[in-house]
């Protein structure tokens, strides 16, 4: 197991166990969090732990041009039911994506220390915020960190039925049209791959971020 010290570095995730944990300790600070990202690593973690850093093999990710919208995604869209913003209100949806309850998990991995540290992100202009409105209520949204040509999801809530696939869909619209590669959606989930999410080796990721 590697130990971060405060030296800005990480080992190569080569070096990751079988579950894809690559290093312990250091900080979350922003120059942290960026390198991190750039080389294929995030921090998941819970208020009991030290701050844990991860690369899985395989990855999970999506690909803009492959997402899946269903029938009823396509009339939610066609009626207008929802609008969509960015970056107008990136701490309520960070608060949001930490308290809303989720099926099958027990709490929150985003800690108060990961909050600060992504607040911090998002006012350095790395970090973003996509928020799904109906009329003028927040009823879902997401965030990640965005590198210029991958873009790095992080988490989304819903309030409401629909909510957090609408933003995930024009996410990756926006996205297919800036031609960015990838969406990086780190670990399989039933949801991501009914959208067109898919797993791909750790190596390819690595290609396709380098």
């Amino acid at each position: 197991m590697y130990f971060l010290t405060d030296e800005l570095v990480f080992p190569p995730v080569e070096n990751a166990n079988v579950e894809g944990l690559l290093a312990v300790g250091g900080d979350l600070s922003p120059e942290r969090l960026l390198l991190a990202y750039q080389n294929g690593i995030f921090p998941w973690f819970d208020n009991d732990s030290i701050i844990l850093w991860w690369s899985p093999d395989p990855r999970m990710v999506l690909f803009p041009n492959e997402i899946k919208v269903s029938k009823s995604m396509k009339k939610v869209i066609r009626n207008k039911q929802f609008r969509l913003t960015k970056n107008t209100c990136f701490e309520k949806v960070l608060e949001y994506c930490s308290s809303v309850p989720r099926e099958g998990q027990d709490g929150t991995w985003i800690t108060e220390a990961m909050k600060t540290a992504y607040i911090k992100l998002h006012k350095n202009g790395i970090a973003q915020s996509y928020e799904v409105w109906e009329k003028d209520k927040l009823v879902g949204g997401l965030y990640g960190v965005d590198l210029g040509h991958v873009f790095c999801g992080e988490s989304m809530f819903s309030l409401t039925s629909n909510a957090s696939k609408f933003a995930f869909i024009k996410l990756a619209e926006e996205l297919f049209l800036k031609e960015y590669k990838v969406i990086d959606c780190q670990l399989h989930t039933d949801h991501l791959a009914s959208m067109g999410a898919k797993e791909i080796a750790r190596k390819d990721f690595m290609a396709i971020l380098k």
